[in-house]
């Protein structure tokens, strides 16, 4: 585990995720986490919140001195979840076809 130099700014070190943590894979590789307890430090770097301006593919996270790419805070969020980091994101759902109400209610007039 790294020791990071955070700007307080009102907030706990112990709560915030770069006073412990300088990368992707230290998160990971902590065994006193929980995997939920992982999964919020690695969902909170890849908040729009840390987003680095013009680079939306970095995020630039307090006290660590250095940007994190997204892809890699990602990569780790699969890894969490069982899958290969390789693994491209899994698709949405089926597909839906939702009436429109305009149309429903011109339905109903002909009926």
């Amino acid at each position: 585990m790294t020791n990071v130099n955070v700007n307080g700014g009102g907030m706990h070190p112990f709560f915030h995720p770069a006073a412990h943590y300088s990368s992707p894979a230290e998160v990971l590789n902590d065994k006193e986490l929980s995997i939920p307890e992982k999964r919020i430090v690695l969902s909170s770097w890849a908040s729009d919140m840390y987003a680095v301006e013009s680079r939306p593919d970095l995020r630039e996270i307090p006290g660590t001195g250095h940007s994190v790419r997204l892809n890699d805070i990602l990569a780790a969020l699969r890894q969490l979840d069982g899958g290969d980091d390789d693994d491209p994101p899994r698709g949405g759902g089926v597909p839906m076809r939702l009436r429109r109400p305009w149309a429903a209610a011109a339905h109903r007039r002909w009926l």
